[in-house]
């Protein structure tokens, strides 16, 4: 373990500012208020190891690139990742917001084409266990980011652990990213199952993730959407689209940096452009404001 969280760290350094060049970064962070209420989305998968982070990373930066604000939440206790991703070293965590040390605006750390990350990963856990005055504090910290953002994409865990249906029963759109293995299947009905059966949740959104074909993506769709019907009749599970095998990816994680802005005339890159265009069109606009703290509230209140 310690092996591991060193060698994060060593990837981490490489490359990067330093945490005072960062800090003066954030600092240049202009919490510009968007006009529209803020569509809140997690990217979810029952299996580790489906690219479900690269997609947050190149989803948001495909929607950034048209015109929306997006902020990045890192939900994946234990194995966030998003940072080592794209290349960052987050001075500062949602940890030190709960204990006081820091606003909620100052932790937080730009990320490439103009994104913003959250990176809240070492103090989520604490979240479910906070005094009324921590939330309350934790709510009017919230008023900072209260419409100042067009969509925040939050990168949940893999699995059905507690935390993983946390985020996606407070998210208002989930995206469901499977691939063509058998166990991906598998454990992305499993997924859908508990969030439907235990929690009600029962629209879905599914994406298709590193396959060969288009025809191989939409035998994965059908797939899944058929076992959905015929074990479980109610969720509604719409396609939302696929990202191709590409060799340009890896690539890409190799240098620290997302593939849409390392090669973007990549089949990947064109693909993330597409999914973003196509997640914007299929969601239902949210009709009230305020939704990031909506949803912070949901979270602090399950």
């Amino acid at each position: 373990m310690d092996q591991a969280i060193g060698l994060r760290k060593m990837m981490a350094n490489h490359n990067r500012p330093a945490a005072d060049c960062l800090q003066a970064e954030q600092q240049e962070i202009q919490l510009q208020c968007a006009t529209t209420p803020v569509r809140v989305i997690s990217v979810t998968s029952g299996k580790g190891g489906v690219g479900k982070t690269n997609v947050v990373a190149n989803l948001a930066i495909a929607l950034q690139q048209r015109g929306k604000k997006v902020l990045v939440l890192d939900a994946d206790l234990g194995l966030g990742n998003i940072d080592v991703l794209l290349g960052l070293d987050p001075p500062y965590t949602m940890q030190d917001v709960l204990r006081g040390k820091r606003k909620l605006e100052e932790i937080l750390v730009p990320g490439p084409a103009g994104i913003t990350i959250l990176p809240a990963t070492s103090g989520v856990v604490e979240l479910t266990h906070l005094s009324d005055s921590e939330r309350l504090s934790l709510l009017d910290e919230l008023d900072t980011l209260e419409e100042c953002f067009d969509a925040l994409i939050i990168d949940t865990g893999a699995g059905i652990s507690a935390n993983v249906m946390y985020f996606n029963m407070a998210a208002q759109e989930k995206v469901v990213i499977a691939n063509s293995e058998p166990t991906s299947l598998t454990d992305a009905y499993a997924l859908i199952k508990v969030l439907y059966t235990r929690y009600r949740e029962t629209e879905f959104k599914v994406l298709v993730n590193g396959v060969e074909k288009e025809d191989e993506a939409e035998m994965v769709y059908r797939q899944l959407s058929t076992v959905a019907i015929r074990f479980l009749g109610g969720p509604s599970l719409d396609y939302l689209g696929w990202i191709p095998f590409d060799e340009h990816v890896p690539a890409a994680v190799c240098r620290q940096q997302p593939v849409l802005q390392l090669y973007p005339e990549a089949p990947a890159s064109k693909s993330f452009l597409k999914l973003a265009k196509a997640v914007w069109s299929s969601g239902k606009q949210p009709q009230v404001s305020g939704n990031i703290k909506f949803f912070w509230r949901r979270l602090i209140n399950l």
